[in-house]
């Protein structure tokens, strides 16, 4: 697997993208540590990125297999309960990064969406994180609470546009 040429134009995005983000963040009242972390945003991306062309089922699978076969790739990999950890703190460069690599409108789009579930059917009565957010809706796998990624591509394969909605909510209506 090639990283490199992935991981140059993730690491040029980040280089203008995250010190514009950095000054945006809200700042909390104590003081923060403000230490380099072990891995740079860049690196986690293009993780990221890879592990949904790879063709692996699950993600510690891809991970582990990274530490073994691609250490010189990636000379400072963390644990694997560390990277997870360091995960959310992607979501808006990530975001972001997808955005900015957006195809062309060529006129034909596909839309499709995929259930985002965030707990067990038997336990959406207790949920309090997303209550009144989430939504009960139903996917081609069945019931799920939760909600739901929607994109929208060209004939090329390329993203034209992303959103996230309730798990009630019909793909058609939201392109």
């Amino acid at each position: 697997m090639e990283f490199t040429s992935l991981f140059c134009d993730v690491d040029d995005f980040c280089k203008v993208f995250e010190p514009k983000w950095r000054r945006k963040l809200l700042q909390c009242g104590g003081r923060r540590r403000n230490r380099k972390p072990r891995l740079a945003l860049s690196e986690i991306m293009t993780i990221l990125i890879a592990f949904h062309s790879s063709g692996f089922r699950t993600f510690k699978d891809y991970y582990l297999m990274l530490c073994r076969q691609h250490r010189d790739d990636f000379p400072n990999l963390v644990s694997y309960q560390r990277f997870v950890e360091l995960m959310p703190s992607t979501l808006v460069p990530l975001s972001g990064y997808l955005m900015s690599r957006r195809g062309e409108n060529t006129g034909v789009g596909f839309i499709d969406s995929t259930s985002l579930a965030i707990c067990g059917n038997k336990r959406i009565r207790r949920n309090r994180v997303f209550a009144g957010v989430a939504k009960i809706g139903r996917s081609t796998m069945g019931w799920f609470f939760g909600f739901k990624l929607h994109l929208i591509i060209n004939e090329c394969g390329e993203l034209l546009a992303a959103t996230v909605t309730p798990g009630n909510s019909d793909a058609g209506k939201c392109g």
